[in-house]
């Protein structure tokens, strides 16, 4: 939304969303879109700590950087409102639900070096093609197929695990993103009615605070999973009594 100081980035090239711009910063277009990102940075940071400590799967510390690199993209884009910007938040995103898909499935395919190389060049001209074209809503569709071919996987490994608490993790997977999308959807579709209220419950915002729980759900949850696939005796425990993170023992030979 238009308003406020004046730019240092100059005129919005990109998706703007259902916030007032440069209310607070002349270099931060969209405030509270910027730094509600900062919770996902620091989720992600617990459980790289967690990854790195443990000695989990390389996968694993690449999926927790991942997270990280998609937050700040994500700042970068909201606290400018270039397009430029918007698509290195947006090609990220496209390439952390293809590792998902490898962690997710890897497991179970006996070819083991053709999905990582598939991914790979499908992520590569991705990035390329959005980068010469602009398709918001092609983009929007793209990226829900993905989450769509995750959702099999993560429904077998939740029936599959009978460990109470890791079951709480895949539930409250669900119920962020499910709030989130709420949210989402909400700051978008009615954006006209809220620039009208007295308080903007910044609906934008929400969605960057709850997907960067979801996130720190779903690896917490698939790290228990690969664990118990690895016969490392897997458990939820939580630091701080928390954040929840997957403490293992690994047998002596590993």
């Amino acid at each position: 939304m238009e308003d406020g100081l004046s730019s240092f980035w100059g005129p919005v090239t990109s998706t703007d969303w259902c916030e007032k711009n440069y209310v607070y910063s002349s270099y931060i277009a969209e405030f509270f879109n910027t730094i509600s990102n900062v919770p996902g940075i620091l989720l992600a940071l617990i459980g790289l700590v967690n990854a790195l400590r443990q000695r989990f799967e390389k996968r694993f510390s690449v999926l927790h950087i991942s997270n990280m690199i998609l937050a700040i993209g994500s700042m970068i884009y909201h606290s400018t409102l270039q397009h430029v910007q918007q698509q290195g938040d947006e090609t990220p995103m496209v390439w952390e639900m293809l590792l998902y898909f490898y962690i997710l499935y890897s497991p179970d395919w006996h070819y083991r070096s053709t999905m990582p190389t598939f991914l790979f060049f499908y992520g590569a001209l991705y990035a390329v093609v959005h980068a010469l074209f602009r398709f918001g809503f092609g983009f929007k569709v793209h990226y829900i197929i993905l989450c769509l071919l995750c959702i099999p996987r993560m429904y077998k490994y939740y029936i599959y695990t009978k460990d109470v608490s890791a079951k709480r993790l895949a539930k409250l997977y669900v119920a962020t993103l499910l709030l989130a999308s709420i949210c989402w959807l909400s700051d978008r579709v009615f954006c006209k009615e809220i620039s009208h209220w007295h308080f903007n419950p910044q609906g934008h915002a929400l969605w960057h605070i709850l997907m960067g729980f979801n996130s720190f759900f779903a690896n917490t949850f698939l790290m228990f999973c690969r664990a118990q696939q690895r016969e490392w005796n897997p458990k939820v425990v939580y630091f701080l009594g928390v954040f929840p993170y997957v403490k293992i023992q690994k047998p002596k030979s590993q």
